[in-house]
């Protein structure tokens, strides 16, 4: 597994994150904020093949390129059913879902080339955000962040869904490194003994 990141976003700068399968080429974007001309030529000049979109939850700073990328590409652009609307015109909180829209829920389990991602639900920034799971990597969304959280006080936010997700972060096995919607990535490890949100979850701090 390969993982690019392209920072994009005029108004919010959002980790865009490519994940390649190295053997087939095969790719999924994750959370393609903005700026999909960048997008589209990083993955036309490394040669990839791209078979969908995973969109983590549906704030516009996580999903502004993605129906240049479904409308580009033909592929299924991935989000959780809370996180989508099908109103003409929806709120900067929801993903306006099309006829390329696939709704996924905690444990789904999606190929791409060699690789399988996880859907794992973590509300608490949101009422459908998920993290994806792929081997020993964990995209956290605005779920966890390098030494934070996500916000809490947008629609759809909770509190207590947050620590409850948090809680499920600390638990996991077998993840090594985190990939966050916004600025550095960061170990698991590391923020289960500097980030104070996820030691509180964990019953630590």
């Amino acid at each position: 597994m390969q993982i690019k990141t392209l920072v994009l976003g005029r108004q919010i700068p959002t980790n865009c994150y490519v994940v390649i399968d190295a053997n087939s080429k095969a790719c999924a974007v994750i959370d393609p904020g903005d700026e999909s001309s960048v997008i589209l030529s990083f993955i036309e000049e490394l040669g990839l093949t791209p078979h969908a979109v995973f969109l983590t939850h549906g704030h516009y700073d996580h999903t502004m390129a993605a129906d240049d990328l479904v409308l580009e590409w033909g592929i299924p652009v991935y989000i959780s059913e809370e996180e989508a609307t099908t109103e003409t015109r929806p709120d900067f909180y929801r993903y306006r879902a099309g006829p390329g829209t696939r709704y996924y829920k905690d444990g789904d389990q999606i190929q791409v080339g060699g690789l399988t991602f996880e859907v794992l639900t973590t509300p608490g920034h949101s009422r459908g955000s998920v993290c994806l799971r792929c081997e020993n990597v964990l995209f956290t969304g605005d779920t966890l962040f390098r030494d934070d959280c996500g916000r809490m006080d947008l629609p759809g936010g909770s509190e207590a869904q947050m620590m409850e997700s948090l809680k499920r972060i600390y638990h996991l096995e077998g993840i090594d490194e985190i990939y966050p919607g916004h600025e550095e990535h960061s170990t698991l490890e590391r923020e289960r003994r500097f980030n104070a949100y996820l030691r509180r979850a964990g019953g630590v701090g």
